[in-house]
This record gives C-alpha cells, structure tokens and sequence, in this order.
C-alpha cells in the first residue's frame, strides 16, 4: 500500500501548482466582471491555461488513484497537497509561515503515513 505514496506526492505536486498558476492568472486579471471582456482576457492568459492543464492532469492521476486504492486511503492523502501549498506560499508569494502553521503541517505528513500504514 506504500505505492499510493508517490501517486499521491506527484496528484497533489499538480492540484499545488494549478492552484498556484490560478492565483497568478487572478492577480493578472485585474477587476473581476461577469462580462466578455473578462472571460476573452482569462481564456488568453497563459497561467490559466496551464492551471486547468494542472488540474486535468491531477484529475487523470487522481481516477487512477481512486481505481487501485481503497477511498478511506485514498481520499485523506489528498491533503498532501496543503503541505506543498505552504511551500508554494514561501518561494511564489514569499508569504512567512508560523511555527503553528509548520506543526499542522507535520501532522498532516503523519497522518498520511499513519493512514498507509
């Protein structure tokens, strides 16, 4: 049941990094409207299209992960992803993270071993 570790490193390493290129393609998108103009600028920006290229990829892993694994396993080792998140919020966004922040980190990397295991 270990291989469901590395599947789920690289799943939640894409949901991260769809995130990540989300938030640059808002930060880029200016004022938010329910019009055209908005749209047309959000289907031309190059970090959306590789967030929902993220996404779709996390989300190909993600049923193959959901095929082979039971869900009780599965389903909590998405929470990964909070981990690589908080690395994301350091190097892309040089947000600082608190020593709190840093042990619910832990717990969550225990949690899924605990739930391999």
């Amino acid at each position: 049941m270990w291989r469901i570790i590395p599947l789920s490193i690289i799943q939640s390493i894409l949901l991260s990094g769809g995130q990540v290129l989300l938030k640059f393609a808002l930060a880029k998108m200016g004022h938010f409207g329910w019009n055209w103009n908005f749209f047309i600028r959000l289907l031309t920006n190059w970090e959306f299209l590789g967030c929902g290229i993220l996404y779709g990829g996390a989300s190909l892993l993600w049923m193959y992960i959901l095929k082979h694994f039971p869900f009780s396993m599965a389903y909590p080792m998405i929470s990964l992803s909070y981990v690589f998140g908080m690395f994301a919020a350091i190097f892309f966004f040089h947000e600082h993270i608190s020593v709190y922040r840093w042990c619910g980190v832990g717990f969550i990397m225990l949690g899924c071993c605990l739930i391999v295991k």
